[in-house]
């Protein structure tokens, strides 16, 4: 339930919950999804309920457990503003958040009238990083109710980007882009990452590519290549040293 993730954009992941459903365009070739269920027939004890919401409370305490400053990527399984997951569990998560303050934390959901919802019953720790999914200009009002939240640092991640979008960046703080891979990838047109990536120079936010997606793509920097060129911009808090 926590190992070193492949995930370019943080260096672990941590699941106090797994399962989740679809919610919108983005989660038609969910990853998350194969793999659960792939974990299920493979006897796995986490994944008896496959890719329903399943709460592991035992694993709320995780994180306090390692020593070495990490940026963990909290619920690559699931959704941590799912709602069946109760507003007591999700502040039991924050609280461990609050608590391993050696670490940097990136929470990510399409949720994001949940989020904005229960915000304020919420104590938001400085090292948290709250980002919203905006896979098209459809779901842009993901971004304008993140950015209503009392989080300290907030970003987008537009993956899988499915069409262009012409994103609203004042108070955002990093944005990360990536193309749709595995079975049935949809095509990500790398003109609208141009246009993000150039957004995001003009008022020098940092930019993260994280793949250019597709069905034989696998795992490396030069697949992330934009116009000859690499883009693996952190914010700032992920760039100090804890």
């Amino acid at each position: 339930m926590s190992f070193e993730s492949s995930i370019e954009w943080t260096q672990a992941t941590w699941n106090p919950v797994t399962g989740c459903s679809e919610i919108s365009p983005g989660c038609a070739h969910c990853y998350a999804a194969r793999f659960a269920n792939r974990l299920k027939c493979m006897g796995n004890p986490r994944y008896t309920n496959g890719f329903r919401v399943t709460l592991h409370d035992d694993l709320i305490g995780l994180p306090l457990s390692w020593k070495r400053p990490t940026q963990i990527f909290v619920n690559s399984m699931s959704d941590l503003f799912h709602e069946q997951i109760p507003l007591e569990f999700i502040e039991a998560v924050f609280t461990t958040i609050r608590t391993a303050s050696w670490h940097r934390f990136q929470i990510l959901t399409k949720r994001a009238s949940r989020l904005l919802e229960i915000s304020p019953y919420l104590s938001w720790p400085s090292n948290l990083l709250m980002g919203v999914t905006v896979e098209n200009q459809d779901y842009i009002w993901r971004l304008e109710k993140l950015k209503k939240v009392p989080a300290a640092v907030k970003f987008v991640s537009c993956e899988p980007l499915l069409g262009q979008l012409n994103l609203p960046l004042e108070d955002l703080d990093w944005v990360i882009v990536g193309g749709e891979s595995g079975p049935g990838a949809r095509t990500m047109d790398l003109n609208w990452v141009r246009e993000i990536r150039d957004q995001c120079s003009l008022v020098k936010l940092p930019f993260f590519l994280k793949q250019l997606g597709g069905t034989r793509n696998k795992r490396g920097e030069q697949l992330a290549l934009l116009d000859g060129q690499l883009w693996k911009e952190l914010p700032e808090i992920l760039l100090m040293k804890s």
